[in-house]
């Protein structure tokens, strides 16, 4: 057996220290313990919620989305359209024209977030996965209808496939402003119900309806404000976006679904990055009364250095004593922290114990993702910090030998 550590691990399990030494050493296992589960847990919780986050962008945003670079919408031409579906690995593209108009019915009116959709729309499986009520449909029969959130299903206290009491969108019209009469500056349209959606809140505002009807709605036949690409499944997003982006006139640009949602992903990693950032330093406090442990240990423990140095021991072994000594402290706490950090994710994503709070989410319980890279950096942080509590302590140990 390494001698060091056989010393090490005695000193550790001794019942003959002093009680002060061991409630050091205690604290200092616990507050690395306690730590280190706690920048697990919430690490993988940050973890979880970028997952759902990127969970809720597959239902809803397109894998790849060309828009107008500078204008709000533009006319594409129906060569690009059928060049882009022809494109190796897209599955289908949808036309879009989206804006903000009014819907009301005779009961409440709310402002709302209107998506006008080709007949591609009822292709979008991972969309349909969202369906609360009623059919993913544009049309009821041969009537236009509205597929819509769940936000404006409740707060205009709508029902599904009522004809009596349909859903009203107002859009302004493309004309100069006619003071005299309001109501001619205003298109409308009636719309039933055929479906509801539940997402998220942000995205279950929206109101979703045949293109045919938004181009009535905004008097702007052929123009669309994006082009949403659904790829195959198993398709490269990288050389499909390459492909389509040579094909491009100038004016279009052409974003993944990470681009589409780049501010959140990185408000998220920020966020994670500065909790990691203020547990750490906690840990590393903890961590720390290693230092103190292993200084009252090196003061109690004189005669046994000096008993060693008359057996042959050299600076460089005494000094690893109390380094591994050092390390088994820390190692032991980083042992409980992993035992409880990992358990208690697991618990989390088996049994969903803690609850979003949240009356219409994709999922009822805080998402969780462990990551082997934030456990391996986190215990590598910790034994960072223990070798530098230990370094003065072991130095101060090994000294002693020069003062005999």
């Amino acid at each position: 057996m390494n001698l060091p550590f056989f010393i090490a691990r005695k000193y550790f399990l001794s019942r003959k220290k002093r009680s002060f030494i061991n409630f050091i050493s205690l604290i200092s296992m616990l507050g690395v313990g306690i730590g280190l589960s706690a920048l697990i847990v919430i690490l993988s919780v940050f973890n979880g919620l970028e997952d759902l986050n990127r969970q809720i962008f597959k239902s809803f945003d397109p894998d790849l989305k060309i828009t107008a670079a500078s204008a709000k919408s533009f006319l594409p031409e129906p060569a690009l359209v059928q060049a882009i579906s022809a494109t190796e690995g897209v599955d289908y593209c949808t036309q879009i024209y989206q804006d903000k108009a009014l819907a009301k019915n005779e009961k409440a009116q709310s402002i709302v977030d209107v998506k006008g959709v080709d007949s591609t729309f009822a292709r979008n499986s991972e969309f349909r996965k969202s369906l609360a009520g009623g059919e993913m449909n544009l049309y009821v029969g041969n009537r236009p209808a509205a597929f819509i959130g769940a936000t404006v299903y409740n707060s205009l206290q709508l029902t599904l496939n009522d004809f009596f009491r349909p859903l009203e969108i107002l859009y302004p019209k493309n004309q100069k402003l006619n003071v005299l009469n309001p109501e001619e500056n205003i298109n409308r349209v009636t719309l039933e119900i055929s479906g509801v959606f539940v997402l998220e809140q942000h995205y279950d505002n929206f109101v979703y309806l045949p293109i045919e009807v938004m181009e009535a709605l905004n008097d702007y036949p052929g123009r669309r404000t994006a082009l949403e690409i659904t790829l195959k499944p198993g398709a490269d997003v990288g050389k499909v976006k390459a492909a389509i982006g040579k094909q491009l006139p100038a004016g279009l640009v052409i974003r993944d679904r990470d681009e589409l949602n780049a501010s959140l992903l990185k408000a998220i990693r920020i966020e994670k990055l500065f909790i990691f950032i203020g547990l750490f330093f906690v840990v590393g406090i903890a961590a720390f009364n290693i230092f103190y442990a292993l200084s009252m240990l090196v003061l109690d423990k004189k005669d046994d250095i000096a008993t060693l140095s008359a057996m042959g021991a050299d600076k460089v072994l005494i000094r690893r004593v109390f380094f591994t000594e050092g390390l088994i402290i820390s190692g032991v706490g980083i042992g409980l922290g992993l035992g409880l950090g990992l358990g208690v994710c697991w618990a989390q994503i088996r049994y969903g114990l803690v609850g979003l709070g949240m009356e219409h989410a994709i999922t009822t319980a805080y998402p969780v993702r462990v990551m082997s890279s934030d456990v391996l950096f986190s215990v590598a942080g910790i034994v960072v910090i223990t070798l530098l509590a230990s370094f003065i302590p072991a130095t101060k140990a090994a000294n002693f030998m020069l003062n005999k």
